[in-house]
């Protein structure tokens, strides 16, 4: 009698429970400038400005957004500007797509009206997977300092955003 009524609320606590694997993409809206590194588990999508590098496993830039640095990720769908270089498993450029840069793959779609300026270069996949897997920015290194007690840790270049 108590353990069909338990069955049924454990099938629906597991049905309400959310699914750790399909998490909400990071959002760079259009009115939000950055100015550093991004790192994330997960799907990008800027439509703002990022001046640094992003890695991710998929990033998504919309007709207004920019980004002035290297790009690491599995997928990179382009509609807006990126200025550097793009290495990643699947790159498409939309027509709106301005591409300053060069472009490491495997594989490329360039949709016509798309700006394109650098080289392309195919790459396999087992150059691209030992990259993927380091996702998170360096850390600051201590330095020693004299007539202090004990180190101090020296600043970042630049700040690092990590999303998970």
């Amino acid at each position: 009698m108590f353990s069909k009524a338990n069955n049924k609320a454990t099938q629906i606590a597991q049905d309400v429970r959310p699914d750790l694997n399909k998490a909400v993409p990071s959002i760079i809206s259009a009115g939000l400038s950055i100015e550093g590194h991004l790192a994330s588990a997960g799907e990008v999508q800027v439509d703002g400005t990022v001046n640094g590098d992003i890695r991710c496993k998929s990033l998504i830039v919309g007709v207004k957004g920019s980004v002035f640095g290297e790009v690491i990720a599995q997928t990179v769908r382009m509609h807006g500007s990126i200025k550097g270089m793009i290495r990643a498993k699947s790159v498409f450029l939309a027509s709106t797509a301005r591409m300053s840069g060069d472009v490491e793959h495997e594989s490329l779609a360039i949709e016509p009206g798309a700006y394109m300026e650098g080289h392309c270069k195919r790459i396999s996949e087992a150059n691209l997977t030992p990259i993927m897997e380091d996702r998170r920015p360096p850390r600051p290194e201590a330095v020693p300092t004299s007539g202090l007690s004990g180190p101090r840790l020296a600043p970042a270049p630049k700040p690092a955003i990590v999303a998970a």
